[in-house]
């Protein structure tokens, strides 16, 4: 729910930021295009792969296993892994500013935790981006933040690791 309140999708008190930007004084519309939330449970609205992207960049899907012709793959036919990794190149089309992303990795293999780490950690370096990760993946934590909250009882508190 965190994080869907920072991305202004459920009704909430108090206000996000994003550098001079306030969530408060813009359309949740252009809220959303500058920070990228991506849930758990990724959302589909056409049968076709390529439907859902404006303008795919290529890079991102052979980093994560995929060819071309993934444009032209039916979404039935893809397996959880497959969505997961699909939603977040989705996500990244829209170079959003800030990301929030809830368990991007939780379905994945090793080797596809790896490669989405990798993009992930490529974006944020080359857009200087913020990112919230949820994660209940201790490891994973430790490989991927540079600061660690945890959300216990209503309140958030840094932690380390």
């Amino acid at each position: 729910m965190l994080l869907r309140a920072v991305a202004d999708l459920i009704p909430h008190i108090g206000d996000a930021q994003l550098d001079d930007l306030k969530c408060s004084e813009m359309k949740p519309s252009r809220w959303r295009q500058q920070v990228g939330y991506l849930p758990a449970e990724s959302h589909w609205w056409s049968e076709r792969v390529g439907d859902h992207f404006p303008d795919p960049p290529e890079a991102g899907f052979s980093q994560l296993g995929f060819t071309p012709q993934v444009m032209d793959w039916q979404v039935s036919r893809l397996s959880t892994g497959e969505k997961q990794r699909l939603a977040l190149l989705r996500l990244l089309a829209n170079q959003p500013h800030a990301l929030l992303l809830d368990e991007p990795t939780a379905s994945l293999d090793a080797v596809n935790v790896r490669n989405v780490e990798g993009l992930i950690q490529d974006y944020r370096l080359q857009h200087k981006a913020p990112i919230v990760w949820i994660s209940h993946d201790v490891e994973q934590v430790r490989r991927v933040a540079d600061r660690v909250f945890e959300l216990k009882a209503g309140a958030v508190q840094e932690v380390s690791l």
